[in-house]
């Protein structure tokens, strides 16, 4: 058990292509050291993004969730490629807002639906 010669190593990644769409993805070691395929060259305002899928590149090249709320207003991000992929539906990045949607799509539903007549015809 020697001392390393050399630096400590960095995770090498590199690009992957997207089983789904095809087109390339940032291939990237979590803290965990899974791996996780993130959009190339994106990297949005942290604040902008739902918490649960900000991705915060550490030191070592490795990536975490990050969770904190709010953030630094400068902080940036990585997301996921599923999240941007055309060929993957889109994750319910906040509940209240899908429930809404349904709402509204419930209520041009019924405007569609015709209108009651202006008088009802005689049946009796």
């Amino acid at each position: 058990m020697g001392a390393l010669e050399e630096g400590p190593r960095r995770l090498e990644g590199g690009q992957s292509l997207c089983l789904y769409c095809g087109l390339p993805a940032d291939r990237v070691a979590t803290l965990e050291y899974d791996w996780v395929l993130l959009e190339p060259d994106m990297e949005p305002l942290a604040h902008t993004v739902p918490a649960e899928y900000r991705w915060i590149v550490l030191s070592d090249g490795r990536v975490t969730v990050y969770g904190v709320c709010p953030p630094d207003p400068f902080q940036r991000c990585r997301i996921e490629h599923r999240i941007a992929c055309s060929a993957q539906p889109l994750p319910d990045l906040w509940p209240w807002l899908t429930s809404l949607r349904g709402e509204n799509e419930r209520r041009v539903g019924r405007q569609s639906e015709p209108e009651p007549p202006e008088t009802w015809p005689e049946v009796g």
